[in-house]
């Protein structure tokens, strides 16, 4: 069953090159599909292009079809092209009649891009909460380890101090950046794009303000042409969104990576969180962030992803559009797991208390000991020249009781501050 069947059949290659793996990504949108086809029925009843007794009868079986779909008891066989023509036909079979005018006054092409965005609301709004209780347990961990010194690398070479209190909260703030992509991506996609029909309007006098307020949009995508552009625009704002939450995941699990290796032996976690080698028996594998790092990668690419396929399209719907499902669903599948393991791994991470009670680290406080001489008078750059003589004739001696104030460094880490900020950026 096609919703554009005309009595001709289309050939079979064509169905299957042109259908693709809509079916399986449908699954996963079809509840917000009903959730939308409710509130058009409603809207349907309410202007008088059908009876309130139908209106009621038709929010009663999307009802029914709605808790299938959250029993998971919800299919799409190969007789049916997508998810909406599985409901119509479902509601034609309970309803008659009535089932057929569910799809007066819109267009699949509407009904997609309503689906959509419902979906990616509330995808984005998990997302928003992963993010934040990632954000609290780094700075938990900040809080609990701030005193712990392990080195700061630059060029991956010893540079100066730096402690777990830095680096867990270091992540922490960068959350709050990519906070603030996320919550643009939801703001784009808050907007009702219902009743734009295929692109232009319909001629029945239909409400879409009182769908908006129905489906809990914040406001209405009102322009019908502008509205039908944002397919493919929403997908990638939410991209956007989520690769500035994994280019910080897939840092930190490449630090996680360095730091668990003996050469390093920063930190370190319990076997179960591990995997072994199937011919060594000492190794303790961090293979889920090494994963992570590698989804987190992939995630950072579908920006670019959405933008080849949507780049060079005119005004109007076109069928490369379908491609963006397969896409952006599958990425936000895996930016929710990502988040998931991350979380659930660090709150098993063990710290190494020792780190800089090995000697090669000595060097780190060469920094802070160059600046106890210019403190005493020294102009800097003579105290350069005489620390560094130092360290070239083996005389160096470091000064190990460090002492940093300032706003956000390892003496000050303003984990207030930073608390306050997400509070912030989440009310926003």
């Amino acid at each position: 069953m096609k919703l554009w069947d005309k009595g001709f059949s289309t050939d079979k290659k064509i169905d299957h090159f042109t259908v693709g793996n809509d079916r399986e990504l449908d699954l996963v949108l079809a509840k917000y599909d009903v959730i939308a086809s409710t509130a058009h029925a409603k809207m349907l009843g309410k202007v008088g292009l059908i009876s309130e007794e139908e209106a009621k009868d038709l929010v009663k079986a999307l009802g029914e079809i709605g808790k299938d779909i959250e029993k998971g008891n919800f299919t799409i066989e190969n007789d049916f092209e997508d998810m909406h023509s599985k409901i119509e036909f479902i509601l034609t079979e309970k309803l008659g009649d009535t089932g057929k005018k569910i799809h007066s006054a819109r267009s699949r092409n509407d009904q997609v891009l309503v689906a959509m965005q419902l979906y990616l609301k509330e995808e984005l709004s998990e997302i928003r909460e992963q993010v934040k209780s990632l954000f609290d347990l780094l700075m938990d961990l900040a809080e609990k380890h701030q005193k712990v010194l392990l080195p700061g690398y630059t060029h991956l070479q010893i540079a100066m101090p730096s402690s777990f209190g830095l680096w867990f909260s270091a992540y922490a703030e960068s959350l709050i950046d990519d906070l603030y992509f996320v919550q643009a991506a939801h703001k784009i996609a808050d907007q009702n794009p219902l009743g734009s029909a295929a692109g232009y309007g319909s001629s029945f006098p239909i409400d879409r303000t009182f769908t908006t307020t129905e489906m809990g949009f914040e406001t209405l995508k009102y322009n019908v042409v502008a509205a039908q552009m944002g397919r493919g625009k929403v997908e990638k704002a939410a991209a956007f969104g989520i690769s500035s939450v994994a280019a910080t995941l897939s840092k930190m699990a490449m630090d996680i990576c360095l730091y668990m290796s003996q050469n390093f032996d920063f930190i370190s976690f319990p076997n179960e969180l591990t995997t072994g080698s199937s011919i060594m028996p000492h190794k303790k594998n961090p293979d889920v962030f090494e994963l992570i790092r590698a989804k987190c990668n992939r995630i950072q690419a579908v920006p670019n992803q959405l933008t080849l396929i949507t780049n060079n399209l005119p005004s109007g719907y076109h069928r490369d559009l379908q491609l963006v499902k397969e896409v952006i669903v599958p990425a936000l599948q895996d930016m929710q797991a990502c988040l998931e393991l991350m979380t659930f791994s660090l709150k098993e991470i063990r710290v190494n208390p020792k780190i800089l009670d090995d000697p090669k680290y000595d060097y780190l406080f060469s920094v802070d000991t160059l600046n106890e001489l210019v403190k005493s008078g020294m102009p800097f750059r003579d105290a350069y020249k005489t620390m560094g003589k130092a360290i070239e004739n083996g005389n160096f001696k470091p000064k190990k009781d460090i002492e940093h104030t300032h706003e956000g460094s390892l003496g000050n880490l303003c984990l207030e501050q930073i608390k306050a900020k997400m509070e912030q950026a989440l009310s926003s």
